[in-house]
């Protein structure tokens, strides 16, 4: 395969180790290690048994090099789906070589042959290289909003007063 040859394919039950050690090289990629509360039993979980979520993988010469961890939405003012990338991963040693355009890109078709209106990440504010990267293809930072979390705490909390 040359260089930038690279094929996709979704995970499958199987590949549940294998999700798991991506989840944790990206959270240690991005300094978080501690963050990561899920198990191989809860991403089977949602992941397989309630179809929350869908993986696809990034292969070269065989192997899996990267990630991308979606799933459907629907934006109310479009009136039709999207898909949010919650995870897009690359190993450090196949970075720079158009890999994770080339998984972009997939993410692209994957949103167009489901008919989405819209395709979403979201970029750590310290991840500098990551953002100028998006923007050379054309994404754009939304700056008219704030994503606001509630953890597990806080939602049970919340359901408590209603």
């Amino acid at each position: 395969m040359e260089r930038n040859e690279v094929s996709f394919r979704y995970a499958e039950i199987k590949d549940i180790p294998l999700i798991f050690q991506f989840v944790r090289k990206l959270a240690d990629y991005e300094q978080i290690p501690e963050a990561v509360f899920a198990t191989e039993e809860l991403l089977e979980e949602w992941m397989f048994e309630k179809q929350r979520a869908e993986v696809v993988f990034a292969i070269v010469n065989g192997k899996e090099i990267g990630f991308s961890f979606f799933y459907q939405t629907f934006p109310a003012y479009l009136g039709k789906g999207g898909l949010y990338i919650d995870d897009l991963f690359i190993d450090q040693e196949y970075r720079g070589k158009g890999y994770g355009k080339k998984l972009l890109g997939h993410m692209a078709e994957i949103a167009l042959e489901r008919g989405c209106g819209r395709l979403e990440w979201c970029c750590l504010n310290w991840n500098e290289s990551s953002m100028n990267f998006y923007r050379s293809l054309g994404a754009v930072p939304l700056d008219e909003c704030t994503i606001f979390r509630a953890s597990e705490k806080v939602i049970k909390k919340l359901a408590e007063n209603k």
